[in-house]
């Protein structure tokens, strides 16, 4: 969870936090139509700088944003948006399962994007019920960058689950030792502070055995490796498994350019740069 920008956002927020343990999922109700709009944004020099070392790009002033970087400014929205009344997930314990980004102009910290942060829909899903959670970024009223995110509250579903393609394991380019506060420290700069990620107790009360990364912070650092990751127009994520922390994941590649993070045989992470069209051209 990120700070408020208001006390209206204070008190909503801790509504949330104070409903959480007693609201139930309803994937029979349709999230709300409310769509939440700010900006002009100042994107603050310091802190995306922090975020960009700690996700390891190789980001300099003045160059374009970091692919995943909009969704950090957008996140104040998205939270207020999941700590809404209407909202049919409870906010506590949410696990982000997968996004889509695409990019279609570049954005710089010297632009002054205007986001709108809205719900598209819920449905259940085998392990619960799933909301997906759009952001879009304009310049001037054009659309610059969009993603869309799925939100899941963990819960027990008669809902099958879906069949899952087979990835073979190409072998490691990269190992990453990964610390036990790097859960605090994501918090710290991208401003969501999820009780699973920060201490292995609030991890336990929501059913994990120890703290979990971020998914953001494994897309961030899985695309800061590869030197296309200033110009990637679109990347589908899907976060197969929690990463628990400490942690050593190995990082990998395909022929394709598809990206993998695992533990051994575990997937935790795919990262997929060819939109659905490319795959099927391919394919056919």
């Amino acid at each position: 969870m990120t700070m408020p920008d208001t006390l209206t956002d204070l008190l909503a927020l801790a509504g949330a936090v104070t409903r959480a343990p007693f609201t139930r999922a309803r994937p029979d109700v349709p999230p709300p139509r409310t769509r939440i709009t700010r900006g002009p944004l100042r994107v603050d020099e310091d802190r995306l700088a922090a975020y960009a070392r700690l996700c390891g790009y190789r980001y300099g002033a003045g160059g374009p944003l970091p692919l995943t970087y909009p969704h950090v400014l957008g996140f104040p929205q998205a939270l207020r948006l999941m700590s809404r009344r209407d909202f049919p997930l409870p906010l506590l314990g949410l696990v982000h399962t997968w996004i889509t980004i695409t990019r279609h102009a570049p954005l710089t910290a010297a632009d002054r994007p205007e986001l709108t942060v809205y719900a598209r829909e819920s449905r259940p899903h085998h392990r619960g019920t799933e909301v997906t959670v759009v952001t879009e970024a304009r310049l001037a009223g054009r659309l610059v960058w969009e993603s869309a995110s799925g939100y899941l509250a963990r819960h027990a579903s008669t809902a099958e689950a879906p069949p899952r393609d087979a990835h073979p394991l190409p072998p490691p380019t990269a190992q990453w030792h990964l610390p036990r506060n790097l859960g605090r420290r994501y918090a710290a700069v991208s401003g969501d502070r999820n009780p699973i990620h920060l201490h292995p107790l609030t991890a336990r009360a929501f059913g994990f055995p120890r703290t979990v990364a971020h998914g953001m912070w494994t897309l961030a650092r899985c695309l800061a490796e590869q030197e296309f990751q200033t110009e990637l127009p679109y990347v589908r994520a899907e976060f197969r498994s929690p990463l628990l922390l400490p942690s050593t994941v190995a990082h990998a590649t395909d022929d394709s350019g598809r990206i993998q993070l695992r533990t051994g045989e575990r997937l935790h992470l795919i990262v997929d740069p060819n939109r659905p069209e490319e795959t099927s051209a391919r394919s056919s």
